[in-house]
């Protein structure tokens, strides 16, 4: 999804990596994983359309990992169909919305319009809006908030049409899931601006000035979910609170975060900014009980953390890397629609999360996140 750095490549098997104040660049980490599962007659397809999130971005340009949150979503349906699954990433590291929806949806539509493809997922924007924090962060004299109000409408605008194309391309009776975004950077950003707002007369708290923008940016691709039929994987909820009730009032702070069908925008930013500000948390000190505490974020604070040291090598030329194998985790070690590590890690709670919402699988033990209210697909 997020890509705080960017890269240029050279003719000779070198490449620099470039601070985040450089001018955004992109690159192709495409990948097709099959998981094997021994017996099983058939292979059906998960295709996942994305940015560095969902490419397993892990500092290099020519691997990313293994078990990114697609493949951990693929692991648990293959478990689910008993069948074996390919797992295809066509993501593009460091690109906004529109480079997304233009470059890998579109431009690679036929991934999905294979007869075989049983789901499609996307994620978008988080780019678009680190490079809006960025411009905010350099910027000196009267704040120009404009940046963050592009962000929010390019997101807006390429997350409807890219809902839009997969309907139009997908095979009839496949599932779509979106995932909405966590907010990389949420301890960091709790500091003033170096520039001044025009209203207040002094600068302002970041982190205050930009979490409304990514939380209505989330209610809208919810929302957008529920309109075109994909379920929506509150990400944010997963990553940005403990699993713990920490505040008293009788749930766990995850769950009392997550999207509610039919709730306004307003409404939406209300509860999560104000009435649930305080359980916000950085999603590198993740609470999973009142003790323990998990990492869900690389060093370079933005991207997640992943199981295993497991890689995927990309080609120096094409980007794109391939291979098949069995499941790292046996159906018996995945209890009530869980590995043991679903929680442990940034890519493994997310693609948790991307299973969780999906329709059509069997539903979860009562512990277990709600179901999504989408049209369920037949079991293959």
């Amino acid at each position: 999804m997020f890509s705080r750095c960017t890269w240029s490549r050279a003719l000779a098997l070198t490449a620099v990596l470039a601070c985040a104040s450089a001018p955004a660049t992109t690159i192709n980490q495409n990948t097709s994983w099959t998981l094997q599962r021994p017996g099983s007659s058939k292979t059906f397809r998960v295709v996942a359309y994305g940015d560095s999130l969902y490419a397993g971005y892990n500092g290099s340009l020519f691997s990313v990992a293994k078990r990114a949150a697609p493949l951990v979503d693929g692991e648990y349906l293959a478990s689910e169909w008993k069948a074996s699954v390919e797992v295809v990433r066509r993501a593009r590291s460091g690109a906004r919305a529109d480079d997304v929806y233009t470059n890998k949806i579109l431009a690679e539509k036929s991934f999905m319009q294979a007869s075989n493809t049983r789901g499609v997922t996307f994620e978008m924007c988080g780019n678009d809006y680190l490079q809006a924090r960025t411009a905010l962060t350099g910027q000196r004299g009267t704040c120009d908030f404009g940046v963050l109000d592009t962000a929010l409408a390019q997101c807006t605008l390429y997350t409807e049409k890219a809902m839009q194309a997969i309907n139009q391309y997908a095979p009839s009776g496949a599932f779509k899931v979106v995932a909405n975004l966590y907010y990389p950077g949420f301890a960091a950003d709790d500091v003033p601006t170096t520039c001044t707002d025009t209203q207040k007369k002094k600068p302002v708290n970041k982190r205050a000035r930009f979490l409304p923008y990514l939380v209505r940016s989330n209610w809208r691709t919810c929302h957008l979910a529920e309109q075109y039929g994909f379920a929506c994987a509150d990400v944010f909820a997963e990553f940005m609170a403990a699993d713990t009730d920490t505040n008293g009032d009788g749930r766990r702070d995850s769950e009392a975060l997550r999207y509610v069908p039919g709730e306004s925008e307003s409404a939406y930013v209300t509860r999560i900014t104000q009435t649930l500000g305080a359980t916000l948390r950085d999603a590198n000190t993740h609470l999973v009980d009142a003790t323990t505490s998990y990492d869900y974020l690389q060093s370079d604070d933005v991207h997640p953390t992943h199981y295993s040291s497991a890689s995927i090598s990309l080609g120096f030329l094409t980007g794109t890397g391939s291979g098949a194998g069995a499941p790292d985790f046996a159906d018996t070690r995945i209890v009530d629609g869980k590995n043991p590590q679903w929680n442990a890690w940034g890519h493994e709670r997310m693609g948790w999360k991307l299973s969780d919402v999906t329709p059509g699988i069997a539903p979860r033990a009562a512990t277990a996140s709600p179901r999504s209210t989408a049209p369920r697909t037949p079991l293959p």
